[in-house]
């Protein structure tokens, strides 16, 4: 396959191929009008020289037979040929039919001579003027005519006197010698100048294009390293060709991002303004709620025994449940912040686990959360202490939150190769279909909102859990579990050894 031109190799090229068009238009145009020249030169030099033979030699007019002197006509003719080779003369009759002539019988081919260039020519027309060649060449020649003498007894122009200045003899001896030379001089100044102009031409293009060689340089390592991989998922070749098609792939690959860019900004808006339409909903439910128990205490509603210690319960409960949501939302903000830092530090995931796990363990009865499955042993990462506690502590209260029951939440811990997977599993009804194709096609929980049946936003702790995971290198995901309900991995990778 043959490589791509540049840039500049295209405009070098194309200027060669218009110097060279340029140049040979310039001969074609100097040889035409040098001989245009050349011929209006001679003729303009010749102009009286058809008149000056019929004033000094009168015997050349006699057309009658009978008083022409035939022998004094041929030596008159003979003389003129012989003093300039170069001219064929003849007589002419008055309707321009050759008469008389100097030269082997058989010479003239063409007897009759168009009178109109003629009448031209002695009318005093613009030069150079071109008549007809006696000789049949088919060639159209320079002349130099002259009228014979009219005599009182004439009713037409006794005839012409008709001679052709470059002749075919002039014409065979300027063939061999005439500027032969001076065009090869020509043709060779020409050949050093447009070289000369192409040297000049190339090295100015080169000078132009370089800052654009260079922007094409840059855009095109630019595609490469940014779009190599979506190339080859595609299966085209990364962006080639001279300068201006990479500018061109470049700008059009920019558009497509912008384009990409835009649209999911769009996306983006519309699920922002879908997650403040559930936070609203979400915030409401308990506000108005605690609302109506505030008022409840304060008077405006009949207290019987025990209700005002029933009305504080449920306001703390619906005060908890606005606590619980504005911070995961502010928890979740902080997460998807582009320039989230992490505090790592090397600690135990077996110890924080344990912890977590005993955290839920607040009052008499059977523990609402329990270990299960035998120690793996020291397990240590190199994390962000606080975040990973966070999503812990996230999954296991949504676990007891959306499964109540007699079946405690099970926590085990395991090491699968690098990584270790902590698994939450309880006996509740399962997580949305939604929330699951996310989890195992590994989709972000938050973008857009998960929207739940009965209005308002869901997820929020598995979000939290899932960006923990991902800020990471780890993972959250949905498993089957043998025995129904939810089972979630959160997996994390092992500090190196």
């Amino acid at each position: 396959m043959i490589a791509a031109r540049s840039f500049t190799t295209r405009l070098t090229l194309a200027l060669a191929l218009l110097l060279v068009a340029y140049g040979a238009l310039v001969g074609v145009l100097g040889r035409h009008v040098a001989t245009e020249h050349e011929q209006e030169s001679l003729q303009r030099l010749s102009h009286g020289l058809a008149r000056h033979i019929v004033e000094h030699w009168p015997e050349i007019t006699l057309t009658d037979p009978d008083q022409a002197d035939r022998a004094a006509r041929a030596e008159l003719l003979s003389m003129l040929m012989v003093v300039n080779p170069g001219i064929q003369v003849y007589v002419l009759d008055a309707d321009g039919r050759v008469q008389a002539y100097i030269g082997e019988p058989g010479m003239v081919r063409q007897e009759q001579v168009d009178l109109q260039a003629v009448r031209d020519f002695l009318a005093g027309a613009a030069l150079p003027l071109r008549g007809t060649d006696p000789m049949g060449s088919g060639m159209a020649r320079i002349f130099s005519a002259a009228m014979f003498p009219p005599r009182s007894t004439d009713t037409r122009p006794p005839g012409y006197l008709y001679v052709i200045l470059d002749g075919q003899a002039r014409e065979k001896v300027a063939g061999q010698l005439s500027l032969r030379r001076v065009w090869q001089g020509a043709g060779v100044v020409a050949a050093v100048g447009l070289l000369v102009t192409l040297l000049l031409g190339v090295f100015a293009f080169r000078r132009l294009t370089l800052p654009l060689h260079r922007l094409a340089g840059r855009m095109r390592e630019y595609s490469l390293r940014t779009l190599h991989a979506a190339d080859a998922q595609r299966g085209r070749s990364p962006t080639s060709g001279d300068e201006v098609s990479a500018i061109a792939a470049a700008f059009d690959e920019m558009t497509q991002r912008i384009e990409a860019q835009t649209a999911r900004e769009q996306q983006q808006a519309g699920a922002h303004r879908e997650m403040m339409a559930g936070v609203a909903h979400d915030l409401r439910t308990p506000l108005t709620a605690l609302h109506g128990h505030l008022e409840a205490m304060a008077g405006k509603t009949p207290a019987g025994p025990g209700r005002c210690d029933r009305l504080l319960a449920a306001a703390l409960a619906q005060s908890d449940k606005v606590r619980r949501l504005s911070q995961q939302l502010f928890e979740l903000a902080a997460l998807q912040s582009t320039d989230q830092v992490l505090h790592c530090e090397r600690f135990r995931l077996d110890e924080l686990v344990t912890d977590a796990v005993q955290k839920f363990d607040l009052g008499d009865g059977p523990p609402p959360v329990t270990l299960h499955g035998a120690a793996p042993g020291p397990l240590e990462l190199d994390g962000d202490l606080q975040l990973i506690e966070r999503a812990l502590s996230n999954l296991i209260d949504n676990a007891m939150r959306h499964a109540p029951g007699a079946a405690p939440v099970r926590v085990s811990l395991r090491q699968s190769g690098g990584r270790a997977e902590v698994l939450i599993e309880d006996a509740g009804p399962g997580l949305p279909e939604e929330l699951l194709d996310r989890l195992e096609q590994g989709r972000s929980l938050r973008d857009p909102p998960v929207r739940r049946s009965s209005g308002g936003i869901g997820g929020l702790g598995l979000a939290i859990a899932q960006r923990v995971a991902s800020l990471h290198g780890g993972s959250l995901q949905a498993l089957a579990s043998p025995h129904g309900g939810t089972r979630l991995c959160l997996a994390l990778p092992l500090a190196a050894q």
